[in-house]
């Protein structure tokens, strides 16, 4: 997989609130739960884990909002562009849209999720697959995993 060229920036549909990613993704990754499909008006939904400090909004407010404000999902405030996720308890990371930035020519998803809610026609070449979330002990392995095919 190839590593994207850093810092990038992207932007919400309308151009309102924009980010910057300085750090290389932990891991990429699609989900196919009926709430990202929902969410993302697609099959599933795309992100990329940017460690903490690899992470900035550079201008505009985000507002958070979806489902479930514990979800921590941010959104433009005018366009309502699904943005990036800050997972409650989970610091460390921010899960970015990447389609919001403006070079995705690097991104494949390197793990799907939720593949038991996934609809019979979508697929993606993510390398692991699973029914639903990877247990927490898969994680650290994934992790390298992934840090080891990006080139």
């Amino acid at each position: 997989m190839d590593r994207p060229k850093l810092p990038l920036d992207g932007a919400c549909r309308c151009g309102r609130v924009k980010i910057r990613i300085s750090a290389p993704p932990m891991i990429t990754m699609a989900c196919h739960c009926t709430g990202c499909q929902r969410m993302s008006g697609s099959a599933y939904s795309l992100s990329a884990a940017i460690p903490t400090e690899g992470f900035a909004v550079v201008e505009g407010e985000p507002v958070v909002a979806g489902a479930s404000t514990e979800a921590g999902h941010h959104f433009c405030p005018d366009c309502m562009t699904w943005m990036f996720t800050r997972p409650a308890g989970l610091d460390f990371f921010v899960n970015i849209r990447p389609t919001m930035l403006d070079d995705v020519s690097w991104y494949s998803p390197f793990i799907e999720t939720y593949t038991s809610e996934k609809l019979g026609w979508a697929t993606t070449p993510a390398v692991h697959s699973y029914e639903r979330f990877p247990a927490m002990e898969d994680f650290e392995p994934l992790l390298a995993a992934y840090a080891a095919s990006a080139t």
